[in-house]
Order: structure tokens, then C-alpha cells, then sequence
């Protein structure tokens, strides 16, 4: 079946938008040329691409089988492009990241930097999610590769490279658990705590921690933000939860501690950097992977050492 590219293209659109009307915004087109574009693919395909709903298009069985084929053929366009491009010695291209938040503070940066030194034409689109969320722009298409903490095995995603990481209690300086090399939840517990909430994968990593403990707890805040957590965290008002991965600053100028979990043994998370199973990676893509694995790994030992 020979479908022309552009009608993936504008089929993509309208996934993503939600509706022809909008798709047509986007693409600079009549809502009328995407319409009928739409139905020349039912034809084509056999059965009707999206269900009709008052609130906008939502995919079909049919249209969900059919959008993992685009996703693949419209990202295997750009490596073909990326590659042909750096076989005429032209470094040029696109590479759209999505990241949790914490590593925006100095992991993602440290990447970045490396990356735009080596290759200085590549545009990089970077936006930050829950880990959850990353993975899911991913497999949408909406992303080139995740990088976030204890995704869930998917068939959908290919994991490229992973650290281990510690969970730890976040204090000021001058706390009366920072002194202490690590520390269980009931010791955390007897001051109030700032809790991730549930768009984080902290908070269900911390889950079990919680349920273990049967007294009562002081939960001054739960947030999806790490950035309020460390800062609540550094007035003193209360222990936040996180890795040491976007506290980098301020436990190299003694601003915060972070002193590691037990429960009973060191509770551990795992940072990923994940691709839409089964596509072949572009040259910047793939660069860019080795140069987050690199940078992983260093932590790592670090953290190890």
C-alpha cells in the first residue's frame, strides 16, 4: 500500500492536535485540504482513523495501529536526512530531548555544553516532564529520547544506557540529620516532611517507605516540582526526598545535605535514557545518547566512590 508522505504527515497532526480544525491552524493549510486528506487515508487503510467525539478526535483500534507505522516512517525521514547530510559533511539537524526536572540544575547542562561544542549547528529542543511523561512523548513521536528515573519495562521504549542512583533525605546544613551518614524514614519522621507528589517517580518509589511507617506523619507540602522541594528544604521548614542529581550546587557550596535512605539497605533509583523501540538512530541522536550515557556513568562512579 503506497501511501504519499505528505498525508502521514498531516495524519500526524491531527493525532497530535486533537482536530482537523487545528491541525490546519498548524500546518498553515484549509481545514477542508486536511479533511479530505484524512478521508483519502480511510479509504486506503480500510477503516476510520479516529473516532468522532464532542471534545475533539481520539485514535481508533485501527488509527493507534496505524500512528505507530507513521511515528516509525516519519522518524526514520529524519535519519535518513541527518545521514545523508553528514555524508555531504553538513552538520545539520534537529534533536528534541525530554527530561525530568532535576537534571536540569547541571546534569542536562553538562550534556548540552558538550554536545552544541561538538556539533554547534545542531538545535536542540530540550522540555522537562515527569518521568512518565517523558516516556510517553517519546513513544508518541512528540520526542527523540527520555531521560528520566525508574520508568516501567515497555515494549514501546528502548532503554540506551542507566545509573544507579541513591534516594536521600534533603536538610539544611545545620540539621540534626545532616551529620549522620544515613538515616532511616522513622528517623525523618519525627520532623515535617515536603513529599513528592504522584508525578513524580519519587513518590512511588517512596510509596512503600510511607505505608511501612505506622505513626502519624507531618506532611508540610507534596509538590511535582524538585526545584520548591530543595528550596523549602534550604529554608529549613522541613526534609525533602530526592537524589543528589539537581542538588549539585548546593552541596558543593554546603548550602544542603543529602544524606542516603536505608530501608533496610540503601534505596536506590534508576536514571534511564530511553528511545522509541525499534527506530534507528539519527548521527545527532545517537551522539547525544553516548554523550548523557558518559556523563551517567561518571556520576555514578562518583557517587559509588
Amino acid at each position: 500500500m503506497h501511501i504519499h508522505a505528505r498525508a502521514l504527515a498531516y495524519f500526524d497532526m491531527i493525532r497530535r492536535s486533537g482536530s482537523i480544525r487545528e491541525a490546519a491552524r498548524r500546518l498553515h493549510l484549509a481545514s477542508s485540504a486536511v479533511n479530505r486528506q484524512l478521508l483519502q487515508l480511510e479509504e486506503q487503510v480500510g477503516a476510520p482513523l479516529f473516532e468522532r467525539m464532542p471534545t475533539g478526535l481520539k485514535l481508533t483500534a485501527a488509527g493507534e495501529v496505524f500512528s505507530r507505522h507513521v511515528i516509525t516512517v516519519l522518524q526514520d525521514e529524519r535519519r535518513m536526512v541527518g545521514e545523508l547530510e553528514m555524508l555531504r559533511g553538513i552538520r545539520r539537524g534537529a534533536l528534541s530531548v525530554m527530561s525530568v526536572e532535576g537534571l536540569n540544575a547541571d546534569l542536562l547542562p553538562a550534556c548540552l555544553e558538550r554536545m552544541l561544542t561538538r556539533y554547534p549547528t545542531i538545535q536542540i529542543h530540550a522540555r522537562s516532564a515527569g518521568s512518565a511523561q517523558t516516556a510517553t512523548a517519546v513513544t508518541d513521536g512528540d520526542a527523540d529520547v527520555a531521560i528520566g528515573f525508574s520508568l516501567a519495562r515497555n515494549e514501546t521504549l528502548r532503554q540506551c544506557a542507566v545509573g544507579q542512583f541513591a534516594l536521600g533525605a534533603v536538610v539544611r546544613a545545620d540539621h540534626p540529620i545532616a551529620e549522620l551518614p544515613h538515616v532511616g524514614f522513622a528517623e525523618c519522621a519525627r520532623y515535617p516532611l515536603i513529599l513528592a507528589s504522584p508525578e513524580l517517580s519519587i513518590h512511588a518509589q517512596m510509596k512503600p517507605v510511607l505505608a511501612h511507617h505506622k505513626r502519624a506523619l507531618t506532611v508540610l507540602l507534596e509538590t511535582a516540582s524538585i526545584e520548591l522541594a530543595k528550596t523549602l528544604a534550604g529554608r529549613g521548614l522541613g526534609i525533602a526526598f530526592q537524589t543528589r542529581l539537581g542538588l549539585e550546587r548546593e552541596l558543593a557550596e554546603g548550602r544542603l545535605v543529602h544524606v542516603p535512605l536505608k530501608s533496610p539497605g540503601r534505596l536506590l533509583t534508576e536514571l534511564g535514557v530511553y528511545v522509541r523501540a525499534g527506530r534507528t538512530l539519527p548521527p545527532a541522536l545517537d551522539a547525544f545518547i553516548r554523550i548523557v550515557a558518559e556523563e551517567i556513568e561518571r556520576r555514578e562512579a562518583e557517587e559509588s566512590a
